[in-house]
């Protein structure tokens, strides 16, 4: 999962990311309205964490761009502004959870696992392929229901191969997906996760394989449908 935070305090930018990391999760973090709409343009982001105080404009009016532009992104506006509303308005304007400043970060999880799971179907659903089954809500793989152990970087390769099962995926697909803004990953990255992967799903008899397709990327196929 890839996050995008939209907060212009930086002590809590710092704590929340922090926290998000906690959850495995990858966040990209702006403290501009101007910024996060760039933000936006160039990266997919399965959940948006807007605050409404922001020194270029109010994070409603960020939202209804969101909303007008036709993103489906689910939005939690994290704010100070308690009032009801204000709450009314944050999700009138097309926000899809409101929480208040301050709040436990354990919440702020919980909610946004809750929007996960209420996503567009094609993210929100269990994906089940060969004899695996992935959770994207919470990044589980299994098989057989026994949970297949792996590090956060292989999971979001097998989460972009899963959601494009059967297709080839470009490697600079895979990079969008994993990478953050100020970080860089290493050349071979990806191809070392994908290994690895591959490592995994031959240990449990997963009924699936990642093949590499020279020049065009990566495949995951169904060993049972050929």
């Amino acid at each position: 999962m890839r996050l995008l935070l939209v907060e212009d305090s930086a002590r809590l930018r710092d704590l929340l990311i922090e926290t998000i990391h906690q959850a495995e999760w990858r966040v990209d973090a702006v403290a501009t309205v101007a910024d996060a709409r760039a933000a936006m343009d160039v990266a997919p982001y399965d959940l948006v964490l807007v605050d409404l105080g922001l020194p270029d404009g109010d994070g409603l009016e960020l939202i209804r761009s969101i909303r007008v532009a036709g993103f489906a992104v689910p939005v939690l506006i994290i704010t100070a502004r308690g009032a009801v509303d204000e709450r009314i308005a944050g999700l009138d304007a097309g926000a899809d959870d409101y929480l208040v400043k301050p709040f436990n970060h354990y919440e702020l999880l919980a909610r946004c696992r809750a929007l996960l799971r209420r996503a567009p179907a094609h993210m929100a659903d269990l994906i089940e392929l060969g004899h695996i089954r992935f959770d994207p809500a919470s990044s589980a793989l299994s098989c057989a229901g026994e949970t297949i152990a792996m590090s956060p970087r292989e999971r979001s390769v097998m989460a972009v191969l899963l959601r494009n099962a059967g297709s080839v995926v470009p490697k600079e697909r895979i990079e969008a997906k994993l990478s953050e803004f100020g970080e860089e990953l290493s050349a071979n990255a990806i191809e070392l996760a994908v290994s690895r992967l591959r490592k995994r799903l031959e240990g449990v008899a997963s009924g699936v394989a990642i093949e590499t397709v020279r020049g065009a990327g990566y495949l995951l196929r169904d060993l049972k449908n050929g």
